[in-house]
């Protein structure tokens, strides 16, 4: 079917200032820039993101919210097209330069598709680059999802902002916990 019509693509674009003025003010939003703005620093360049959807799910709202947001609190940001093999996933992070994949899932590919992704990058010699999870992911699938090498996992309602706190951390900034904004 794919020789006799296009296989359907799409290229997200994150929308750019949705988060920011909302957020302006917050000490803790203050500090996740900062943070990554720290990173910067010690890299060279911004922390850098892809968010990518695998398999048969195109559902890419939460995706394109967490681009949206990451790159408003000063990320790099790679959206992934939709419906890409993990395969596709390893190739467009080399070539993007990731520190960071996050895989967004809502159609219960996580278990086999994101463990496929972390071999895969191990095999091209990129145990650097971190793999965060997020969407509708039952919890009794976390410690599954752990042990393949997810280091961080983000459900319905995850606050974005601590979901950025910990990708820094991650990253291996020293970030303190929520509530202590003052710390910084």
């Amino acid at each position: 079917m794919e020789e006799s019509f296009d296989r359907y693509g799409t290229q997200p674009t994150p929308v750019k200032g949705v988060y920011s003025a909302p957020y302006a003010g917050d000490s803790r939003w203050q500090q996740v820039l900062d943070g990554v703005q720290a990173v910067e620093r010690r890299l060279g360049r911004k922390p850098k993101l892809l968010v990518a959807k695998m398999g048969q799910d195109g559902h890419d709202r939460g995706a394109n919210v967490i681009a949206s947001a990451f790159g408003d609190m000063g990320f790099d940001v790679v959206s992934g097209p939709l419906f890409q093999t993990p395969e596709e996933t390893v190739v467009l992070a080399l070539e993007s330069d990731v520190d960071v994949v996050g895989a967004s899932s809502l159609a219960a590919g996580h278990k086999t598709l994101i463990p496929d992704l972390i071999a895969k990058l191990r095999e091209a010699g990129r145990n650097d680059i971190k793999v965060i999870a997020g969407g509708v992911i039952p919890p009794q699938d976390y410690d599954f999802l752990r042990d393949a090498g997810v280091q961080g996992i983000y459900g319905p309602g995850s606050n974005v902002v601590e979901c950025a706190a910990d990708v820094l951390r991650l990253l291996g900034h020293n970030m303190p916990p929520a509530g202590l904004e003052d710390a910084a």
